[in-house]
């Protein structure tokens, strides 16, 4: 076995929130449906879809180095959206979380000495990198733009896909 349990353990924990964030994507994607903001739904429908692959590629990580598989509970999605705004904030507070746990791995992988995971990690920490300045750009511009000229953000979010 290549990875120690703790390790293992944990990273099957982050499979969870990985899948949780993905449930919290759709339940944003759908509000934008809803609202008529197919752009915006389009885009929050590709994140979901990646916080899944994320959720696939850390259990799968476990898998080859010879970890125990216990698959975690999901929770729901515990955010009500009821703007643009409240969208982009549940956005990147969890992406925020996340970049917390992943940090969380990498130092537990460093106390192991594992080098495998913490070179297996560093996707994960650049990858955050990514998700966090997303949202921040995106939740200036929607408070820029106000509850008024929201209709604007499904130009915005095309001409960035």
């Amino acid at each position: 076995m290549l990875i120690k349990k703790e390790l293992a353990a944990k990273i099957m924990e982050q499979v969870g929130n990985e899948f949780a964030a993905s449930l919290q994507y759709l339940a944003i994607a759908v509000y934008f449906e809803q609202e008529a903001f197919g752009n915006t739904a389009k885009f929050f429908y590709k994140q979901a879809e990646e916080e899944k692959e994320h959720a696939m590629k850390l259990m799968k990580y476990v898998v080859e180095t010879g970890g125990n598989v216990t698959m975690p509970a999901i929770p729901a999605p515990n955010a009500v959206i009821k703007t643009a705004e409240d969208a982009f904030v549940t956005s990147l507070k969890w992406e925020l979380e996340v970049t917390g746990q992943i940090n969380g791995l990498m130092d537990l992988a460093k106390q192991q000495n594992d080098y495998l995971a913490q070179n297996f990690l560093n996707w994960f920490v650049d990858e955050q990198l990514e998700e966090v300045t997303t949202m921040e750009k995106l939740l200036t511009i929607v408070r820029k733009l106000g509850e008024k000229n929201i209709f604007m953000l499904e130009g915005i979010i095309a001409r960035a896909d």
